[in-house]
């Protein structure tokens, strides 16, 4: 029923919350204590107001400390206990959707805060107290799922034929899909069972807990295991080295063929861990009553069925496959040239042979960019397409005292020229000890219309992993997280401008092969002539970033593009495949060597144990591909809308309308339908991935005088 909660993009863990600062009507002033966002992000730190007394973390006054978590977790479940008993007292009528949406917003409120801070907060005791009210909180969830009395009131509702035909589409779209959340946990089956689904649940989340953390510890090895010459390479502690990823640009083949060995060697206990997952996940699934954890997943989403996505898989696999040969043997090529006594291609090879030859070819060394894109010139960047296509304005405003969790935190109030404050953005932008190094997007509070009938405003974070400022520069982006920060925003201003009546399909709370869409299409931008000679200039010079070094790194994205989508299909294919027919008819490391070589290409190497280190088992599972099929869409509504003008305020307008607007109170292909005015089937999903080799670059270059 609250799945909504923590459906989780790396991208989204989301909360709603009452009464936090700027929480009030639906249009707001500009405040005097706004200031320009470019200046806040170029500016050496921007302090908290240090007098007073704190407010807590997002102005939760209970989060002051780390003890406040115990405080806000059961605050949150008496909440719950009041308006468990007061739907189940309601007579069938919109008063009932209105109070699941106040029971789910109590939970999330909690439950998706703590989501954030367990992962990202530096201080230990707040990550340690978050992580025990996620388990406190995911444990009621559960049970309520499962609580006959609540199903049974939503359920006169829905058979209530005159009541439903009295609702707006979305408040009936709504009690559908907490119908459904209920449907998924098994509500139909006997007490016995559903308490078995509830342990399953809690058992599950355990899983993913103990999996995320094993994906990402380091592997050592005794010191005398590698030559000399190339133990500097890594972490080096007594008598043992540890190899924390896969160095893949490293442009030592030795190096990166010795890290995935050992970076990849398989380790017992996540093994163990992982087959459980599967495992619980299938138990699940069968006691819900559907084939397989795939089936499960995939209903309410775009594709809707697994047969439908590995058709896309296999006919996207089917045209990529002589593009990829080509891409490979160029890169085989290239090894030959700088290492002719192993020119053999490998799997460590992919990456890093890929980027020399974009380089080689197309000179887009990443420093000839970086003096462009400072990161106070990319945050006005941002602002000004937003402000051309959509009518919003980012302003950086003052942080109270307790409110941010780091000093370097930046926080935004997003303003529409008509509509007032729309929410707030959050910017977790620089590197620390202890912060994971993934740029994500998470949903901190969720937009809805409030009992007082006031506009709860939008909460949320945007985190990435930059570098900090040196005294003689500001921040300076590479190319790549150029792009990744204007993906990230695009989450965000999705967040922004979901502005729906209830906080369960706010934003991001939608399918997750529709909630990158918004992101994917702001990368189209992001490689944009016109876009771009709006803000990239040489911090020193004021120079605007040529024409030429905008054309050729545009051009280099086709270069090996075809092996790189093969990459991405053979993850989504292994991805559907573990969470299909149990029990697996091989082990998990043959069903990886076999896909492996079905739909990549590259050798498997022996002893090696990829999935024990693919997170997004946890976050995506069976829905990996959804980055193949919102890349699709994002395409066609690019090449459609914005190719000919990217500021094209009207279309702007019309995307906010179609696709933005709703949330997830609407279903995605009718958005996707809406915006296109068609409906695209898999061969259109397929020609719009092929053919951003050949086209979507071609028109960037106008001339725009």
């Amino acid at each position: 029923m609250w799945s909504g909660c923590r459906r989780a993009l790396p991208a989204a863990l989301r909360l709603a919350v009452r009464g936090w600062a700027g929480g009030g009507g639906s249009r707001r002033r500009v405040s005097s204590s706004w200031s320009p966002v470019g200046a806040a992000f170029d500016a050496k730190q921007q302090r908290s107001r240090l007098t007073g007394q704190s407010t807590g973390l997002f102005g939760v006054p209970e989060l002051s400390s780390p003890e406040g978590f115990q405080v806000a977790e059961e605050k949150a479940l008496r909440e719950t206990q009041q308006l468990v008993q007061k739907a189940c007292t309601t007579p069938p009528g919109p008063q009932i959707v209105m109070i699941f949406d106040q029971l789910s917003d109590a939970l999330c409120r909690v439950a998706d805060l703590a989501d954030f801070v367990k992962i990202a907060h530096p201080n230990f005791a707040f990550r340690a107290a978050a992580e025990e009210t996620c388990r406190n909180i995911g444990t009621m969830v559960e049970r309520l799922n499962t609580n006959i009395e609540l199903y049974q009131s939503l359920k006169q509702l829905l058979a209530n034929k005159e009541v439903m035909d009295s609702l707006d589409p979305e408040t009936r779209q709504v009690a559908e899909l907490f119908m459904f959340d209920f449907e998924i946990s098994g509500i139909h089956l006997d007490e016995e069972k559903r308490k078995r689904v509830v342990d399953l649940n809690i058992k599950i989340l355990d899983l993913c807990n103990q999996f995320i953390f094993g994906a990402y510890l380091p592997n050592k090895v005794d010191k005398q295991m590698l030559p000399e010459d190339i133990r500097y390479n890594f972490a080096v502690e007594g008598n043992s080295v540890y190899i924390t990823g896969l160095h893949a640009n490293c442009s030592d083949d030795l190096v990166r063929e010795a890290a995935y060995k050992i970076f990849l060697y398989p380790n017992a206990e996540q093994l163990h861990c992982l087959e459980e997952l599967l495992t619980s996940r299938n138990h699940l699934a069968q006691l819900a009553g559907y084939n397989t954890f795939a089936h499960r997943a995939l209903q309410g989403t775009m594709a809707r069925t697994p047969e439908k996505v590995m058709q896309f898989l296999e006919t996207l696999s089917d045209r990529l496959f002589q593009r990829t040969l080509k891409d490979f043997k160029m890169m085989e090529g290239m090894k030959m040239k700088l290492n002719p006594q192993n020119s053999k291609l490998m799997p460590w090879d992919h990456p890093y042979y890929s980027g020399v030859l974009r380089a080689e070819r197309y000179n887009i060394e990443p420093s000839l960019y970086c003096p462009f894109f400072s990161l106070g010139a990319c945050m006005e960047g941002l602002n000004f397409l937003f402000n051309q296509l959509l009518g919003i304005s980012l302003y950086a405003e003052q942080t109270e005292k307790g409110e941010i969790w780091c000093e370097d935190v930046r926080k935004l109030a997003a303003v529409h020229e008509n509509e007032g404050l729309l929410g707030y953005i959050y910017c977790d932008f620089f590197q620390r000890i202890d912060k994971p190094h993934q740029d994500c997007h998470f949903t901190i509070r969720g937009s809805r219309l409030r009992e007082d009938g006031e506009y709860q405003l939008p909460v949320v974070v945007v985190m990435l992993s930059l570098p900090r400022s040196t005294r003689s520069s500001p921040t300076l982006l590479t190319p790549d997280m150029m792009e990744n920060l204007f993906h990230e925003m695009g989450h965000a201003i999705h967040s922004m401008l979901g502005r729906t009546r209830y906080q369960h399909i706010t934003g991001t709370r939608c399918p997750t092969d529709f909630a990158e869409v918004p992101s994917i299409l702001m990368e189209y931008f992001a490689s944009d002539y016109r876009v771009l000679n709006q803000f990239a200039r040489h911090f020193q010079t004021g120079q605007s970033l040529p024409k030429s070094m905008v054309s050729r790194l545009c051009e280099s994205k086709k270069m090996c593009a075809a092996a790189d989508l093969q990459l991405q299909v053979f993850h989504a294919v292994l991805d559907q495949l573990y969470h299909g027919e149990h029990p697996l008819k091989r082990s998990t490391t043959e069903i990886l060597k076999e896909t492996q070589e079905k739909f990549y290409g590259l050798p498997y190497v022996p002893n090696t144990a990829w999935q024990l280190r693919f997170s997004h088992l946890v976050g995506y599972c069976a829905k990996y591909y959804s980055y193949l099929m919102s890349r699709a869409i994002a395409s066609m509504i690019w090449k459609q809308c914005f190719v000919q003008n990217p500021f094209d305020r009207a279309m702007g307008e019309h995307y906010r309308r179609e696709m933005l607007a709703h949330g997830g109170g609407k279903e995605p292909m009718l958005m996707v339908q809406g915006m296109l005015q068609k409906a695209p089937s898999v061969e259109d999903f397929v020609d719009a991935l092929v053919s951003n080799f050949d086209q979507d670059f071609e028109t960037f270059f106008m001339d725009s005088e």
